[in-house]
């Protein structure tokens, strides 16, 4: 997101692989691959570490509907999502879905932590993400923004791929933690739970994988 990014470091071989990037970085430093390294807490970095700001945004500033950007059609909120690589996942999901938010709720991990970051690959940067510690608060925003909230919920009444003109209106949807899922105060507070049909042994699927297959069904249902 223009504006988030303070420094760019790269090495002379990350400068003439991408040029276009440290160009446009307000301010950029030649580092030789030891100075990287200690810079970077990757394995194999790729030549580049940025600075960044933090992009705190409160939720209400996140799921304003007067602002310029337009209406919006598809925000995902994470419920106590406590697994950086499955954040950072729903993050980068959300962004390539087309969505316009995501809302990091209760007590789910901290957006700034490396591995969520890491597994957003950038899309922290530029998909609007908010940070609201009551989930019930985050949903209320979501509803006061125009939007159908919708509780990811293997129990859930609707099928997924049956849902008639549901996911047709502006979305919401609400996924929970990794290992207990939706608690059934939380998921009582959506307009509707909605299953992903399982059709084989396995008991669940992977939050991340969840969240991906709810989030294009949805895309698929705003497409002209």
């Amino acid at each position: 997101m223009p504006g988030c990014v303070v420094e760019v470091f790269a090495t002379p071989a990350a400068t003439e692989q991408h040029p276009a990037l440290v160009a446009a970085a307000p301010q950029w430093t030649l580092v030789d691959e030891r100075a990287l390294a200690s810079l970077s807490a990757a394995v194999n970095p790729a030549g580049v570490v940025a600075l960044c700001r933090f992009l705190d945004r409160p939720v209400e500033h996140v799921l304003d509907r007067d602002r310029d950007r337009g209406e919006l059609r598809l925000v995902a909120i994470c419920a106590d999502v406590r697994d950086p690589g499955n954040a950072g996942t729903v993050i980068r999901t959300a962004d390539a879905a087309g969505a316009d938010a995501v809302v990091l709720a209760g007590s789910s991990v901290d957006l700034y932590n490396p591995k969520t970051l890491r597994a957003s690959v950038g899309s922290a940067f530029h998909l609007p993400v908010a940070v609201e510690t009551d989930v019930a608060a985050a949903i209320a925003a979501a509803r006061a923004a125009g939007l159908t909230v919708l509780a990811a919920d293997g129990a859930g009444e609707t099928d997924l791929h049956a849902p008639g003109d549901l996911l047709d209106a502006p979305t919401a949807w609400v996924f929970g933690n990794e290992a207990w899922g939706l608690p059934a105060e939380v998921a009582a507070l959506a307009d509707h739970r909605v299953r992903i049909p399982i059709r084989g042994r396995a008991e669940s699927l992977n939050l991340s994988t969840a969240a991906a297959l709810c989030l294009y069904e949805s895309a698929r249902h705003h497409t002209p």
